[in-house]
């Protein structure tokens, strides 16, 4: 039986600000190959997506009296940066598979079946 994880990609933004065009095709190549290797594992690979720079976010904190505040809500040198919505057959492939994923940090989280389609 198949499961969703979604892939939290977190790196150094310093990094991206200064990469070269080269870099920048470097590191798509690597994840157009981290996509193909979700494929050889059997996995299906559901999208996703790169964020802007943490200085374009916007955080709201919910409460009686809501806050918006510029920037993001966590300060720390690696930032959330993208996604990946990935399809496998369990924890072990969806971490195997994150060791392949060319970001510096990969938090791996289960989808919750809310019991959808």
């Amino acid at each position: 039986m198949s499961e969703r994880y979604l892939f939290i990609l977190f790196d150094d933004e310093a990094t991206w600000a200064e990469a070269s065009p080269e870099e920048w095709e470097r590191v798509m190549a690597a994840h157009d190959r981290f996509s193909k290797a979700v494929a050889a594992a059997g996995g299906v690979d559901h999208g996703g997506e790169a964020l802007q720079p943490t200085t374009t976010a916007t955080t709201v904190r919910n409460g009686p009296e809501p806050v918006v505040t510029d920037g993001p809500f966590v300060e720390s040198k690696e930032a959330f940066g993208g996604y990946y919505l990935i399809e496998c057959d369990g924890l072990d492939t969806a971490l195997a598979l994150a060791k392949q994923c060319p970001s510096a940090v990969v938090e791996v989280r289960p989808i919750l079946d809310l019991g959808g389609e």
